[in-house]
């Protein structure tokens, strides 16, 4: 065996005729004492292998063993289908059971299972029709992501995990400490507090995002991105939030807000387009079985023009609007979800840029306005969620950046080196923040954000 055998979605290429083995785990087993047919897959494609089995072809003992769940390989000869949607099916000959699955305990089978039981078995749920398709997406979006950058000859940074740094200034941070050790319960508690005999000598914490690291080599390498994991410690059980997420962080030098909204709409068809080429199949299932409409909305964000508005704009459209919406619109507060795609689907009918919001609901490193009430900022509001891009244009004047941190009560020691970058060399620059999986959510029409992650990580989940 070798990882370069021919896979099911090869196969579907291949002529009649043709001498075969196909690898992967049983969807279904069905048939007679004369014939077995069986459904295979091994996750390089949506569609199912079929199998069929003539009676004597195999041992008998060894079809037995041929249940759902169960890791096999069938060789045979490749042979037109009668069967609609597949052009060719395999004739079994030979079978060789890798690993068997007990039919009465494996939980994965063919009958329906909620979203919320599959979360429990993430370890198996990727063997089923949608988590299949949902990582198969993932993979791509990711595959797309750094394409896209490199063919704008983009350098990606991977930034640190554990920093001193609250980029957000949020305060909702994962501490990082050696200073633990069990009780007789075997409960963890701090053995010491002083944070200076700590393993790093400092409070460390798990960063929220990547962004003010990747900052100081765009200010030396010019257009740079990091793409990693990110974490926040949001006691929330929303189906938008996680502990542990994915973000995508491109940053630029010498370039300002109107050049950083020209790369999120090129990145955002870029990727849409590119998935919805590559992975057709995955999108007409989401499309038929989880979001209606799916594929027309996703063709329309790639090919439209994404209007850009101000906050204020947007405010003034909002209050002026019939609508009843469920959160007052008053200026200097946030856009919710039902205003931003209010904004996008009801009145302005395609993806909308807004920028210039108030630097009151925004952070400290954003760049100011002349009007002490702004900041350059941008947020991107695609129909069917809202909000799918947040990002800037930086301060780099060290005197207005300084003066925004002390009026914020941050600790300006622990953002020394980022001062230094104004210090020493600045430059205009921007960047933007992209969630991975609200992406994903996007593309799939998935509703919960534990779904488009291999594995979860919320508050009071952290399994596998």
């Amino acid at each position: 065996m070798d990882w370069r055998r021919t896979r099911i979605k090869d196969l579907f290429q291949m002529e009649p005729g043709s001498k075969v083995s196909a690898y992967g785990w049983v969807k279904t087993k069905r048939g007679s004492k004369a014939v077995s047919f069986v459904q295979l897959n091994d996750g390089s494609c949506f569609a199912d292998l079929q199998i069929v089995v003539d009676a004597g072809s195999v041992s008998e003992e060894e079809m037995k063993k041929v249940t759902t769940g169960a890791c096999v390989r069938f060789d045979g000869e490749l042979v037109e289908s009668p069967g609609k949607g597949q052009a060719v099916e395999l004739k079994g000959e030979a079978l060789e059971v890798y690993g068997e699955a007990d039919p009465d305990h494996y939980p994965l089978q063919k009958k329906g299972a909620s979203f919320e039981f599959l979360r429990d078995i993430a370890h198996l749920r990727v063997r089923g029709n949608t988590f299949g398709a949902v990582s198969r997406v993932r993979h791509r979006a990711a595959w797309a992501t750094h394409k896209f950058f490199e063919e704008r000859c983009f350098d990606w940074i991977h930034t640190p995990i554990i920093t001193a740094s609250d980029c957000e200034g949020a305060g909702q941070m994962f501490a990082v400490s050696t200073l633990l050790e069990p009780d007789e319960e075997g409960r963890l508690h701090l053995k010491d507090s002083d944070s200076q005999k700590d393993f790093f000598g400092k409070p460390a914490f798990l960063t929220v995002s990547g962004q003010l690291n990747v900052e100081t080599h765009a200010l030396g390498l010019t257009n740079v991105y990091t793409f990693g994991p990110t974490f926040r410690a949001e006691d929330s059980h929303t189906s938008r939030h996680l502990a542990e997420f994915w973000m995508i962080e491109p940053e630029m030098a010498f370039c300002d807000i109107e050049g950083n909204m020209n790369l999120a709409e090129e990145f955002t068809k870029y990727v849409i387009q590119d998935v919805m080429d590559a992975r057709a199949d995955d999108l007409e299932f989401f499309n038929k079985r989880v979001e209606p409409k799916l594929l027309e909305t996703l063709e329309h964000v790639a090919t439209s023009d994404f209007e850009r508005i101000t906050y204020t704009e947007a405010v003034n459209l909002l209050k002026a609007s019939d609508e009843k919406f469920e959160y007052p619109v008053e200026w200097g507060t946030d856009l919710q979800s039902e205003h931003e795609r209010w904004l996008t689907e009801t009145k302005i009918g395609r993806p909308t840029i807004v920028t210039d919001y108030p630097k009151e609901i925004k952070a400290f490193y954003m760049s100011q306005n002349t009007d002490g009430k702004t900041v350059r900022a941008m947020d991107v509001l695609v129909p069917r969620i809202g909000e799918l891009i947040g990002g800037s244009q930086r301060e780099e004047r060290l005197d207005v950046l300084e003066a925004r941190i002390d009026e914020l009560g941050l600790p300006k020691e622990a953002y020394w080196w980022y001062l230094d970058l104004r210090r020493f060399g600045s430059a205009p620059h921007a960047g933007f923040g992209l969630g991975f999986e609200r992406l994903i959510m996007y593309l799939t029409g998935m509703k919960n954000i534990r779904d488009v992650i291999p594995f979860h990580r919320a508050a009071g989940q952290a399994e596998f």
